[in-house]
């Protein structure tokens, strides 16, 4: 039996289709430099064919977001920063092309790599996806293709990319398995859009397997069974039938209300990175949109997005929401997430540093391009403006008033603006958490940010492994801070929500709803299993129980204590 991480739910059975790839083995020639220009450019346009014909045949099997993916692999292969400087070293040094390739991606790769946040670590497939096929095609090697499948099939791989995953056919492939990734991978969301199980980061996976095992795949649990025995067998096909069952039960959940079962209601929400996400928002009986992560309109662009691109695309999630909320989070660049066309100034510890709000409030021409356009969407729905990593009242209120004096301006120009949009903040700062009650006077709502709030509560930085063990959400120390937020909010009429990764977490779910928060978001795909466990729960006990965990010692505790009221063990 192997572990790994379950990354799209489901349990299947069917032999192991062992994908094996060109291995590349690349190293430093001189080379006579006008044939491997040459060369450099018909790989790169057999690259972008490529793309654009898996893109083509994609069309109806996956959404429109997950299309979206090849455009931005399209816009890589196309960005002068990445193959303007293989084409520089080339020039300038003499060397083979895909040498050149290597390093030049490798830089790239590294950079996203070393990002804290998530989503954008795993954006460094992207360009591993491209620059290994752009090498491949200089060498001269030819890719598997796996839409030529014709059996059923579980794909086991060191890793998929995008272009592979797009190229699946659900009809013969019934789920994979990779040795590496994660939830947030492009693969792992792919796998979530197309319903095809998958377990992911499975250490030794390539070892264990041979090309026609028989594999048990329980994307429920994160486990691979090799060459099962038949009670094994037995046992895992009436698992997947159960979940079966569980997906249509959870079917009839999508219009039903977020109500424990003595008659508290919350909201859940969805996180989303852009336009096309809220349309999943929807299919899964979201009640709003808790976080639209504006950062991705800029990461995905070429220059700072202008004030009529940004007006479109917050327009077009205001309208499909209608009279849901939408919280759409200010500009956080910065700490991990930088851009190519922005140069930010070296510092020790950028986590600390210019980032989010405090760029901002510096760089007021960018600040009110997002603001402008926030506030022209506003009349197409139930805008909420949140800005990130607030520390001070003084930042608030500085932004708060930057807003206003935005909206007069626009009331000038004759532009319609909502009266009734709402400006808030998130609590990711233990100093904002602990003055909550002070902000909660000023701000119309409080989203408390998890991710940073536990390493800067601990001090650690949830990337070094030697010190990954302090990132603890069930800390009593943060359910403190936590609770201290959502009591502040609550003392001056506001609402409190969260948008951090513990929001959609089965562990955490009964916590916060015991904590008293208002607000759940989380992705797209956790809002129905959220809504199956709040209607199943007793708000009265849940409070009983947080009461409980804001007076244990350490996260274990904690943990313990959830699991003995849930009877999860």
């Amino acid at each position: 039996m192997l572990k790994g991480i379950a990354a799209s739910s489901g349990v299947v059975v069917a032999k192991a289709y062992k994908l094996v790839q060109p291995v590349l083995n690349i190293s430093r020639r001189s080379v006579d430099v006008e044939p491997e220009l040459l060369k450099f450019e018909e790989a790169l346009v057999k690259t972008r064919n490529d793309i654009q014909t898996i893109k083509e045949k994609a069309v109806g099997r996956l959404s429109d977001d997950d299309l979206a993916i090849f455009d931005a692999h399209l816009m890589v292969t196309q960005d002068p920063e990445f193959t303007g400087q293989m084409i520089e070293m080339i020039k300038a040094e003499g060397i083979n092309a895909e040498f050149a390739c290597q390093e030049v991606s490798g830089m790239f790769i590294h950079m996203f790599e070393s990002m804290e946040d998530a989503y954008f670590r795993e954006r460094a497939a992207d360009i591993k996806d491209v620059s290994y096929r752009l090498s491949c095609h200089i060498m001269g090697y030819e890719l598997a293709n796996l839409s030529l499948i014709q059996e059923e099939v579980v794909i086991v791989a060191h890793d998929l990319t995008p272009s592979d995953t797009a190229q699946l056919n659900k009809a013969f492939t019934k789920g994979f398995a990779t040795a590496i990734g994660g939830r947030t991978s492009h693969s792992a969301i792919m796998a979530r859009s197309l319903e095809i199980p998958a377990v992911v980061g499975i250490a030794g996976l390539l070892d264990h397997v041979n090309h026609g095992d028989v594999i048990v795949l329980d994307a429920l649990d994160g486990i691979v069974l090799i060459n099962p025995s038949e009670d094994e067998l037995k046992h895992y096909k009436a698992k997947a039938d159960r979940y079966a069952d569980l997906k249509n039960s959870l079917k009839v959940l999508k219009d039903a209300d977020s109500v424990t079962l003595d008659g508290h209601h919350v909201e859940l929400v969805g996180n989303i990175g852009n336009p096309v996400d809220a349309d999943k928002v929807l299919e899964n009986g979201g009640e709003g949109v808790g976080l639209y992560r504006t950062e991705f309109l800029y990461m995905d662009a070429q220059a700072l997005p202008s004030e009529e691109d940004q007006f479109v695309a917050y327009k077009s999630v205001l309208e499909k929401m209608g009279s849901r909320p939408t919280v759409v989070r200010t500009l956080d660049i910065g700490g991990d997430k930088e851009l190519s066309y922005l140069p930010f100034p070296h510092e020790m510890n950028p986590f600390l540093g210019y980032r989010a709000i405090r760029l901002c409030l510096d760089r007021t021409d960018i600040f009110k391009t997002q603001v402008r356009a926030l506030l022209r969407s506003s009349v197409f729905g139930k805008l909420c403006i949140m800005f990130p990593m607030i520390a001070t009242l003084d930042e608030f209120r500085t932004a708060k008033k930057f807003v206003k004096d935005t909206e007069a301006e626009l009331l000038a120009e004759g532009h319609a603006v909502s009266k009734d949009y709402q400006l808030g903040m998130m609590v990711e700062i233990p100093a904002a958490a602990i003055l909550a009650d002070q902000f909660a006077k000023e701000a119309d709502f409080l989203s408390i940010g998890t991710n940073d709030l536990i390493q800067y509560s601990m001090a650690a930085d949830r990337m070094n492994e030697k010190v990954s063990y302090l990132y603890q959400p069930y800390n009593p120390s943060l359910l403190r801070l936590i609770k201290l937020t959502i009591d502040g909010g609550h003392k001056e009429g506001k609402w409190v929500g969260m948008c951090g990764e513990m929001a959609g977490e089965e562990m955490a779910a009964p916590l916060l709803l015991g904590l008293g928060l208002d607000e759940f978001s989380m992705s797209a795909s956790s809002i129905l299993q959220s809504r199956k466990m709040i209607r199943s729960l007793k708000y009265s006990e849940m409070k009983e129980m947080a009461d409980k965990a804001l007076n244990m010692s350490n996260e274990a505790e904690v943990v313990a204590l959830v699991k003995k009221t849930l009877k999860l063990d």
